[in-house]
């Protein structure tokens, strides 16, 4: 196993890591809408959904992983009136690749944030 950690997304808000590798898997943390700096963005759905993708991305390349090795994600929602929005960001992150996804509805997230996204990717 490899911890993974890298400056280009927030670092870890609590006793875990962005990401831990194990063989040819990596397994990402959840984000929500932080930046590096670990300040957060904007208050709505588009800006928070764009950041959190961002972070996703970074902690994968950082893993050696990319966006189109994703095998499944999980995707934290406040609002499901939102589902609609969030998953045309989505769909235009992953573009033609679809990997596996939950969607869950959630009564809070840290930080109050309005979306979190985790995944498990391969590496290349």
């Amino acid at each position: 196993m490899k911890i993974i950690s890298t400056p280009n997304a927030p670092a870890a808000i609590g006793p875990y890591s962005q990401a831990i590798t194990h063989g040819k898997l990596v397994f990402a943390s959840g984000q929500i809408a932080l930046k590096a700096d670990g300040s957060f963005v904007g208050s709505g759905i588009v800006d928070q959904t764009k950041q959190v993708l961002a972070n996703l991305k970074a902690v994968l390349e950082a893993s050696g992983s990319g966006v189109d090795k994703v095998l499944k994600t999980t995707l934290f929602l406040v609002d499901m009136n939102d589902f609609t929005l969030v998953n045309s960001l989505y769909e235009e992150f992953f573009g033609s690749h679809k990997p596996a996804r939950s969607t869950v509805a959630v009564k809070q997230l840290p930080r109050n944030a309005m979306v979190e996204l985790e995944a498990i990717a391969a590496i290349a």
